[in-house]
């Protein structure tokens, strides 16, 4: 990118400053400070050449000792930067004419302007409202349900060729997904994803599920809470979501398992040489900073040892997110397949795998596997 003519730049500033005011921006000084270096490098030609390194010791002051390939402090605010632009332009800079991006797969600001909207259709009486981003997250928790439920809905009807043709598995999916799915989609039982506990992790979890599902399973059913009959759940196989605890249902299933989710973190019931007995969140006190979670996936027999249940769960909304992430994108479920593959080149039936999550503002920007466990059969 060559260095912008002094108009250009002038506009391009004052949109900098319009963004770096914004709420989305304006009570997070890392993610200022680093917004304002990256778009500083970007006008003046230099972010083509830009490194972690550089960015860690110029904009985060970092000691020269800094290594990149130790600490991610770069990579993981840089993610969650592109997230706050993406929030910006969804709400207060609905309107704005210059878009500022951050392109995955380096560290360079562009500046491009906003695409001609076509003619707008009047509609009879009245114009949408803007839900604004700040509103009390139980709102957001009760609208997230309610396009769950819509969403599976509309993609259910979906149904794609190849299921009415009867072939099973979609041939979208990456291998890997295709693994870790095989279980629950082959079998013939139809399936049910259930809310276990209702928090926003868990349903947006549930509307990327829904989304990702679909179109793929006509039979699909979401529903909430213990709303899930044990009927229901002897004929189906069932992907629980959130914490558990309190949950009856969930609760009554008999399951060997050997790591179980706690309020506060995952107990290790039998640790291995190195394996930690406890691992313990770390929510930074002020809010602001990175998170630390972890999410607990567990693959075990359905009731009376038919069927197949999936637990993705996790105390924090980005565990449960990392957790759903897991099983729909690619490069994640490549990470999980190549840690489960047995020697022979298998996936054990039924395992349980922890993974740490380290998010901003609840949303999971790094995803690493720590252990598994294979489970028995009983």
């Amino acid at each position: 990118m060559a260095p912008a003519s002094e108009a250009t730049r002038t506009q391009f500033e004052a949109q900098i400053d319009r963004i770096l005011e914004s709420k989305a921006l304006r009570l997070s000084e890392v993610q200022r400070r680093l917004l304002t270096y990256l778009a500083e490098k970007s006008l003046a030609g230099q972010a083509d050449d830009l490194k972690e390194y550089a960015i860690g010791v110029d904009a985060f002051g970092k000691p020269p000792s800094y290594d990149p390939r130790q600490e991610s402090v770069v990579r993981m605010h840089v993610a969650r930067l592109r997230q706050k632009l993406a929030e910006y332009y969804r709400t207060e800079g609905v309107d704005d004419q210059i878009i500022v991006d951050l392109p995955k797969g380096g560290f360079k600001v562009v500046f491009e302007p906003r695409p001609e909207a076509p003619e707008p259709v009047t509609v009879a009486s009245a114009a949408p409202e803007r839900v604004s981003f700040w509103f009390r997250k139980e709102l957001l928790v009760a609208a997230a349900l309610i396009l769950v439920i819509g969403a599976v809905v509309y993609f259910a009807t979906r149904t794609s060729h190849a299921e009415r043709a009867g072939t099973g598995m979609p041939a979208g999916w990456s291998p890997e997904l295709r693994q870790l799915w095989a279980p629950l989609l082959t079998t013939g039982r139809p399936l049910a994803v259930c809310i276990a506990t209702p928090s926003f992790g868990s349903a947006t979890g549930a509307f990327r599920l829904g989304q990702f599902l679909g179109s793929r399973k006509p039979d699909l059913l979401v529903t909430n809470g213990n709303q899930l009959s044990m009927p229901e759940i002897a004929m189906d196989n069932v992907v629980f979501l959130g914490p558990t605890a309190g949950n009856r249902q969930a609760e009554a299933l008999p399951a060997d398992q050997q790591i179980v989710l706690e309020p506060d973190g995952i107990r290790n019931r039998n640790p291995r040489p190195g394996e930690p007995a406890f691992l313990a969140d770390r929510v930074p006190e002020d809010g602001q900073g990175v998170e630390e979670s972890h999410a607990l996936i567990s693959h075990t027999p359905g009731l009376y040892g038919a069927g197949e249940i999936l637990y993705l769960g996790g105390n924090r909304p980005s565990s449960v997110m990392a957790a759903v992430k897991a099983f729909t994108d690619p490069s994640v479920a490549r990470t999980l397949v190549s840690k489960l593959r047995t020697p022979a080149g298998n996936l054990p039936h039924y395992y349980q795998v922890v993974l740490r999550v380290r998010s901003m503002d609840e949303m999971p920007v790094d995803i690493s596997y720590l252990y598994h466990r294979e489970l028995s059969a009983r």
